[in-house]
Parts: structure tokens; sequence; C-alpha cells
């Protein structure tokens, strides 16, 4: 049987493995440090793009339910807008009015009694001494009860409201007094008075 001689390794070749197998190892560790210490940072990483995205997604939310609540607040404004601009239509073209009393008469009858009620009632306060004056404003009341009485006089959509009744009143003892007295006379404290509270009152229903 043949023998074998022992087998020698040289010192200087298993210095050398050890040497690259230490190398390996320690190559190894280094990586699995390396990747050990990343990890926390790549969670952290991965962590704070995860809360990014979601702040993102919140915050794109909000976003757009803006331009919703955009729209509905100007949907609103637009309809009250048109609202507001049907009601003055509306009240521009309707031929009554709701007066003070809240009765609805017509406007043209509500525009020239009052009309009538101011002229008369300038003309009754201002002092007949300043004749000029005078002159200007019974020649404006006597206008204003023309086209009053040539439009309205008896007419049944007015002639039983109280402002029509009190104006006519207050015409009439007008009219009595001068027809008596002259046109130039002056009215007399106590007929002033009572055609003054005539116009009043007329004044309280339009």
């Amino acid at each position: 049987m043949a023998a074998f001689p022992s087998a020698r390794m040289c010192p200087l070749a298993v210095s050398k493995s050890s040497e690259r197998y230490n190398k390996g190892f320690r190559s190894g560790c280094r990586a699995m440090l390396s990747f050990e210490e990343q990890s926390p940072r790549r969670r952290l990483i991965i962590g704070g793009s995860s809360a990014s995205v979601l702040a993102f997604l919140n915050l794109n939310s909000e976003l757009m339910l803006l331009p919703a609540n955009a729209d509905g607040k100007n949907s609103n404004a637009t309809e009250e807008e048109d609202e507001g601009l049907g009601v003055a239509l509306k009240s521009l073209f309707d031929p009554n009015e709701k007066t003070k009393s809240g009765k609805v008469l017509p406007k043209a009858y509500l525009k020239s009694a009052r009309e009538v009620v101011k002229t008369l009632r300038e003309s009754v306060n201002e002092d007949t001494k300043n004749n000029a004056k005078f002159r200007r404003t019974a020649d404006a009341a006597k206008e204003s009860i023309r086209e009053y009485l040539s439009s309205w006089s008896g007419q049944k959509t007015v002639v039983n409201e109280e402002s029509y009744v009190m104006i006519e009143k207050a015409i009439r003892s007008l009219a009595s007094f001068y027809s008596k007295a002259g046109p130039s006379a002056s009215l007399p404290e106590e007929v002033r008075s009572e055609i003054l509270s005539d116009l009043n009152t007329a004044e309280d229903f339009l």
C-alpha cells in the first residue's frame, strides 16, 4: 500500500489565505454596519416622504375645495343681484306705488298730489310783502293745482282716498277766501293754519 507523504502547507500560503479571509470578513461586517446605520436614515426618509405626501394630498384637497366655495359665493351673490335687479325693474314699470299708510295708489296721482302739497304750502307760507317772490310761489301753486284737478278730479280710483279729500278741502278753503277777499288779500292766520293742517294730513297719506 503506497504511503502518501503527509501534506505540508507553506506558512506563507496559509498566512495569505488567512489574510484574504479576514479582509473579506471585515468588508462584510462593514457592509452590514453600513446597512444598519443607513436603515434608520432610510426609514426616516421614507417616513418623512410619507408624511410629505399626506400633507400634499390634504393641501391639494383644500385647494380643490376653494374654487367650489368661491363659485358658491359668487353664485349666491349673482342670484341676489338678479333678484335686486328684478325688484328694481318691477318697481320701475309698476304703475302703482305703496303710500306711507300702506295703500297702493297710482304713481301719477301720488306725484301730482305731492306737488300740490309742496307748492301750495310754500305759497301759503310766503310773505306777501315780497311781491315778486310771492307771485312766483303763487303761480307755481296754481299750475300744480290746475294739473292735479285736470287729471284726478272725480277719479274713482282716488276720490275716496284721505289724501284726495284733504287736498280738495285745502284748495276749496283757499279759493273760497280769495273769491271773497280778492286775489291780492293777505291770508288770515286762522285760514292759513287750517290750510296747512289739511295739507299735512294729506301728506301723511301720500
